[in-house]
């Protein structure tokens, strides 16, 4: 797994770095928790689901937002991490150019940063998000939220509280084209702990699934 440093807005980026074999190959993007909270990309479940798009013949990247490990820059509330994430999607995109798909996978924080880079980028044709904080920041920008993807929790988050995270999924599911699939980890906190092979497995079922061709709806293809 090459280490890289590539350039982002606040300058260098370090990240982790796995292609495909395949040309052709979609790419997935995975995002650290919160940066001033210990968060980076060698958090355990980061580097899990690194794994899990990568046993499944993706190109993946994980790499550290700004002021992390030897990512250039200080933090910036969400703004600059955003600019972070699409300058590290443009990166790994300028070495695939054949690849016409991508998904994001974000872990609280990085959930956020996310669901917001899904909005900006159409060829994001899938999502997990683990842990969403909803009573923290403001999810609004999802209107609507174009692809469907995996929000998953646990009921005993006090960090991300279960009632909150389930307004959220409420508000996406009502929406026509997509499909919100949710799952809910009994006894699992935000850090999941011992639950977190449970919860690696629950995103690998999800992704199967997709790859498969189920739990979205077909639709027309976004321009880029």
């Amino acid at each position: 797994m090459p280490e890289v440093i590539f350039t982002g807005p606040a300058g260098r980026l370090e990240g982790r770095y796995q292609p495909s074999k395949e040309k052709s190959a979609p790419i997935a993007l995975i995002l650290h928790p919160h940066p001033q909270f210990g968060g980076t990309m060698n958090n355990k479940i980061v580097y899990d689901l690194f794994y899990m798009f990568q046993k499944r013949g993706f190109t993946v990247l994980r790499f550290n937002f700004r002021g992390i490990g030897r990512s250039q820059g200080a933090f910036d509330h969400g703004t600059g991490e955003l600019s972070d994430a699409a300058a590290a999607l443009d990166w790994v995109q300028s070495l695939h150019p054949d690849s016409k798909s991508c998904w994001v996978a974000g872990y609280s924080f990085g959930a956020w940063i996310g669901m917001q880079l899904l909005m900006r980028r159409p060829e994001i044709e899938g999502f997990i998000s683990i842990s969403p904080q909803p009573n923290i920041y403001d999810f609004s920008f999802l209107a609507p939220c174009p692809s469907s993807g995996l929000i998953i929790h646990g009921d005993a988050d006090k960090v991300a509280p279960a009632k909150d995270v389930q307004g959220l999924v409420d508000k996406l599911q009502s929406q026509k084209g997509i499909t919100i699939t949710q799952k809910t980890l009994p006894g699992a906190n935000h850090f999941y702990g011992d639950t977190i092979d449970t919860l690696v497995e629950e995103c690998a079922d999800y992704l199967d699934r997709r790859l498969n061709g189920e739990l979205a709806e077909a639709r027309p293809k976004r321009l880029r």
